[in-house]
């Protein structure tokens, strides 16, 4: 089969995906957060980002490869940590983490992942990126940063934009707890999904096992008040500060999207900042993160590392990002879609995707380094 012609966009892979995996798996993947406006105001303002074409360039040869705080990658574009990734397909974190090594781009585990740290990090090699809900009780914290640095991730990378929880409303109708409880309704798609099911088989129910490390797991607990719920803090700038003395190497921060908060962090000695909306998961009625982008890159200045994501769906968006103050950008859900609809021959799948609409478009724009890309918006 020719994946090119089957599944040629992000789009048809999520098709693909839905039918794969259970409805409940898919739920927590795809949903956002109340009538899911905000996903649709990142989608729209992303789309809204345009590009003057230029003509007569002749042979056009871009560059692909991107140093990022320190660390050059093949791509400018990563794999963005999504909690319960093994609920969405069996092994999914190492599958992931197995590719992200071979093809030299980071890949972040999330604190709410389904395996350890310990069995991620040597498959990610170098190329790991450890994604922090910042625990309430600082020993617990700062066992999970030990662990991290252990297992061999050189980056963490600490969320702030959930201070609390989300609605997600179609994730509560899916009625997901973890473990998953066996209902006749559970059973069903268990049964109507074959390949889920045997590779769940084979590698065990999906559960936060690092979180569950610190709490009781005798109880099945809804989605949205799992192990990791239960042992989360609400950091605070204090928290930042204890952070930054006990992570040796490169600190993130994730859910940036005020400019007096993104100048307080570089003052705080934050190495990079994320500038994301959590892609409308957490927060409805706020502004769409591209929009945000280029206010935060003017108020930090051209040389403070800025990551972006939310709602990217092709390599059109990434050059959009990369255009509007971006240095790298990351993807959670398509990385998912692509395993979840292709297996292992996913990543690879995207990854060619995503790379042939950013060659194709940087011709019909005119350039061929990232850097240019800004003198062609419209």
């Amino acid at each position: 089969m020719d994946l090119d012609l089957s599944y040629p966009a992000i789009s048809d892979l999520r098709r693909r995906a839905r039918r794969r995996i259970p409805h409940f798996a898919f739920e927590y993947l795809d949903s956002a957060t109340g009538a899911e406006l905000q996903a649709q105001r990142n989608r729209d303002a992303l789309d809204a980002v345009l590009f003057m074409p230029d003509i007569l360039k002749g042979p056009q040869q871009p560059v692909f490869e991107t140093s990022f705080l320190g660390q050059t990658y093949t791509r400018p574009f990563g794999i963005a940590p999504v909690g319960m990734s093994g609920l969405m397909w069996p092994g999914m974190e190492a599958i992931l983490a197995r590719y992200a090594q071979e093809a030299r781009i980071p890949y972040g585990l999330s604190t709410v992942a389904t395996r350890l740290p310990e069995e991620i990090g040597p498959l990610a090699g170098d190329m790991g990126w450890f994604q922090l809900y910042c625990p309430a009780d600082p020993e617990i914290r700062r066992d999970m940063l030990r662990r991290a640095r252990k297992a061999g991730f050189t980056k963490l990378v600490f969320t702030v934009d959930v201070p609390d929880d989300s609605r997600r409303e179609r994730q509560r109708r899916a009625k997901l707890t973890l473990p998953p409880k066996i209902t006749p309704r559970v059973i069903w798609e268990v049964l109507t999904h074959p390949l889920w099911s045997l590779g769940t088989l084979q590698t065990g129910a999906p559960r936060l096992r690092l979180p569950e490390s610190y709490v009781d797991t005798t109880q099945a607990r809804s989605s949205l008040h799992h192990a990791g719920h239960i042992i989360r803090g609400t950091p605070d700038w204090d928290t930042l500060s204890a952070l930054r003395e006990e992570w040796p190497g490169d600190l993130i921060v994730k859910g940036v999207l005020c400019t007096d908060a993104a100048q307080r962090l570089v003052k705080a000695g934050v190495d990079a900042l994320w500038v994301s909306n959590h892609t409308g998961r957490q927060f409805e009625p706020g502004p769409a993160s591209i929009h945000m982008l280029p206010k935060i890159r003017a108020a930090v200045g051209p040389d403070v590392p800025l990551l972006f994501d939310s709602g990217i769906a092709s390599g059109m968006d990434i050059l959009r990002a990369l255009a509007l103050g971006a240095d790298f950008v990351m993807l959670g859900r398509a990385w998912h879609y692509a395993v979840a609809a292709l297996g292992s021959a996913g990543p690879a799948h995207l990854t060619h995707i995503l790379s042939e609409d950013m060659k194709l478009n940087m011709a019909q724009i005119g350039v061929e380094r990232f850097e240019q890309l800004s003198e062609r918006l419209i």
